[in-house]
């Protein structure tokens, strides 16, 4: 099975016959581009505040626990919001999610833009993992419905590549007002607000997929897949879960881990660091996309092995530059990781399940994301800068040793699934 390979229209991912009405239509490309851009828009705001935490705990006199703890609570709120989104997604449609999720960003734009302390900006963040859920669960599954199944393989690539596109250029855009500006949070964060309003318009124009009624009753449940459907998630979820530690590591401690390196503490630089992070992850995406999902997999374990080797080289050689080298393998390796668990879900999970398919699988790559990096910044305050990371790196290093090897003994029990080009079973 390769990356390249879509389900055959006649028949749904997972051979039965495609849901009537669900993805029927043929839809122009410029709506599945218009659908990526509302992830990209909302996905800015996800990483926006990376290059100015450094200056926050500057004002402020928060601790690296405390820092990290930031980038947890947004974790918080997105877990939340991903365990309802993604079913209310697939119950009521997308625009259901998105509108609220979009008015949620502008909420959290507006409490960066005047945080005065360590509380108000625990709130922005609680609120801005809200924004990112939908965009998440919704966004991505309007990507995949407007692709149509004739366009499933763009489809996957374009949903993953928006949303690390989006998380590059949030850092970026910070950075750049920090460089420029003596109080910067205010502009960076009114100009995401304009952003959002814009996509806002947007979601209310676009003619999302409808939903057709089902004679059951529906109640919110605990998320799930159809049971044929988890062993492509339990691999999806072992990847992206080892692979969005290395970066929430990025995003919450490489700032200070960059200023200890170099003395620069110039958010810019951060910032762009950040960035060059997930331009990797969105580049890494395009040649992969025709390759064995089994071979990306392991692509993505090899990047992340090679990042964490050169975190823990930048601290002992006192280089930054191995430090941006190491960012941006572990970018390759979330990037990689993130289009094979998509295209599994692409390729197999039911049309009318694969919102809440997307919500499970981030649900398990961001649980890990969230806890690794704050007891990294605990033992980073109670100890040291350079032990810490290479606890860290050692115990991430282990992790993608086992995922590959849990792809490698899983994946060959996919069923096969068929190519709507010959018809051929592809493994």
């Amino acid at each position: 099975m390769t990356i390249a390979d879509a389900t055959s229209p006649e028949r749904g991912p997972t051979g039965g016959p495609r849901e009537r009405g669900y993805e029927a239509r043929q839809h122009p490309p410029t709506r599945m581009l218009a659908a990526a851009g509302i992830v990209t828009a909302v996905f800015v705001l996800s990483n926006a505040p990376t290059p100015l935490y450094i200056r926050w705990q500057s004002q402020l006199d928060f601790s690296s626990s405390t820092l990290t703890a930031l980038f947890s609570v947004y974790i918080v709120g997105l877990l939340v919001t991903l365990a309802i989104a993604g079913q209310c997604a697939d119950r009521f449609g997308c625009r259901a999610v998105l509108v609220p999720g979009i008015a949620a960003g502008m909420v959290a734009c507006v409490l960066f833009a005047s945080a005065e302390s360590v509380h108000a900006l625990l709130l922005a963040r609680f609120v801005s993992g809200i924004a990112v859920a939908s965009a998440i669960t919704a966004g991505m599954a309007s990507v995949m419905e407007f692709g149509g199944p004739q366009r499933q393989r763009t489809a996957a690539l374009l949903a993953s590549a928006s949303l690390v596109l989006g998380a590059g250029l949030g850092p970026l855009l910070a950075g750049v007002y920090a460089l420029t500006l003596a109080a910067p949070s205010g502009p960076a964060f009114l100009t995401e607000l304009m952003i959002l309003a814009a996509v806002g318009l947007l979601v209310w124009t676009l003619p999302f997929v409808p939903r057709e009624p089902r004679a059951r009753p529906w109640r919110l449940h605990a998320p799930s897949v159809p049971r044929q459907n988890r062993t492509h998630l339990l691999v999806g979820i072992s990847a992206l879960g080892c692979a969005m530690s290395c970066t929430a590591f990025v995003l919450s401690l490489g700032p200070s881990v960059l200023a200890h390196l170099t003395g620069v503490t110039n958010p810019l630089v951060a910032g762009a660091m950040a960035c060059a992070m997930f331009m990797a992850a969105t580049l890494a995406q395009l040649p992969a996309r025709r390759s064995p999902v089994r071979t990306v997999f392991g692509l993505a374990a090899g990047a992340i092995i090679a990042g964490m080797v050169g975190a823990v080289l930048a601290v002992v050689t006192s280089l930054a530059s191995v430090l941006l080298v190491g960012a941006a393998l572990a970018g390759a390796g979330h990037g990689l990781a993130q289009l094979a668990g998509l295209t599994l879900i692409g390729l197999h999970v039911p049309a009318e399940r694969r919102a809440e398919a997307t919500a499970l699988l981030n649900m398990g790559g961001y649980v890990p994301c969230g806890v690794m990096p704050v007891f990294t910044g605990l033992l980073v305050d109670r100890t040291n800068l350079a032990f810490g990371i290479t606890c860290f790196a050692l115990c991430i290093t282990i992790i993608a040793i086992g995922v590959w090897l849990l792809v490698r003994r899983t994946l060959p029990l996919i069923p096969a699934v068929s190519s709507p080009m010959n018809g051929a079973s592809i493994p």
